[in-house]
Order: C-alpha cells, then structure tokens, then sequence
C-alpha cells in the first residue's frame, strides 16, 4: 500500500512544477474544483464523498488522497466513506453489465452479417 500522506506530498511538488510550465493548465483545473463551492448546495462534505467515489471509479490515487484528507477534514467519518465507496462499487459493477450487454450486442451485429 501507499504511504499516502507522502504521496500527497510528492504529488503537489509535481503539479507545481506543471503550474510553473503551465500556469493556465493549473488554473484552468483548479476553477472546475472550485465552482461547486459557490453555490453550496450539497455541503463540502458531501462533495469530498462524491468526489472519493469518482475518485475510485476512475482509479485515481491522486484523487484518492487529496479527498481522503479533505473528507476527514470535514468531518466525513470512515463509515460514511465506505457508503460512498459502496456507490462507487455497485456503479462499477453496473457499468460492467451494461457494457458486456453491448458486447453481446456486437456479437449479434456480427453474428448477422
């Protein structure tokens, strides 16, 4: 497993080398963060399990540990994440079925020429 806090570390050091290289880049990712903050209908807890459970479904270690700490920080307790993650595991699953029942569909496609 990760040292995950040192990950974190190493990770921001990297991302700030691209925002020197890339000022733009950096910016440009770090409005789409923040424009959910604006409104705050769902509360910055919320967003950070949200945001744990794409995390997980894209794969995403960076994501995992910058919204690990930012879950703890506001106050998303080991339970609730793992209610998050149960969404992120059913989503994939269901993902699964709906691309092998495309799968099945091209066999068919194929099939019948």
């Amino acid at each position: 497993m990760l040292d995950w806090q040192n990950y974190r570390k190493q990770l921001m050091g990297r991302i700030g080398e691209i925002g020197a290289s890339s000022p733009d880049t950096v910016a440009g990712y770090q409005t789409l963060s923040k424009a959910g903050n604006k409104a705050d209908l769902l509360g910055a807890k919320t967003r950070e399990l949200i945001a744990l459970a794409v995390a997980v479904t894209t794969r995403c270690d960076g994501c995992i540990t910058v919204h690990v700490a930012e879950a703890l920080k506001q106050g998303a307790t080991q339970d609730e994440i793992t209610e998050a993650l149960g969404v992120a595991v059913a989503l994939n699953a269901g993902a699964a079925m709906v691309y092998s029942a495309r799968v099945i569909d091209a066999v068919k496609a194929y099939e019948s020429k």
